[in-house]
């Protein structure tokens, strides 16, 4: 009795597994006959036919297929919300802002050539 209902499950299994393949057609004409649907990712359906595994991207489909199987943008995606501007601190901060860049630069000039008339003018006397 056991052998029976085993049977009949793995008959099941098998019919269940043909019924689900069916022909893809992409708008190049390229067919992909008794495919199945491996797995549906974001960008496009992955097939297994018997030639392999192939991944077919939406763009490359019918639009009636693209719709079966790939839901519509404003559907999946999660409102987002607006991104705050990341706050530099310290020396970053201060690189950022054009205005005290340049006061950084004429104070480092400034030090730099106060330190060169300190040392020629020791030398001279």
């Amino acid at each position: 009795m056991k052998d029976w209902a085993t049977t009949l499950a793995i008959l099941a299994v098998l019919s269940a597994s043909l019924t689900l393949a069916e022909d893809f057609k992409t708008i190049n004409g390229k067919v992909y006959k008794d495919a199945t649907i491996s797995r549906v990712e974001a960008d496009g359906i992955v097939l297994r036919t018997k030639a392999g595994i192939s991944k077919v991207y939406f763009i490359e489909l019918p639009k009636d297929v693209q719709e079966r199987f790939h839901p519509s943008p404003a559907k999946t995606v999660a409102p987002q919300r607006e991104r705050e501007p990341i706050k530099s601190k310290g020396w970053a901060a201060a690189m950022a802002n054009p205005t005290a860049f340049i006061v950084f630069l004429v104070a480092g000039i400034i030090i730099i050539a106060g330190v060169v008339f300190a040392i020629v003018r020791a030398r001279l006397q």
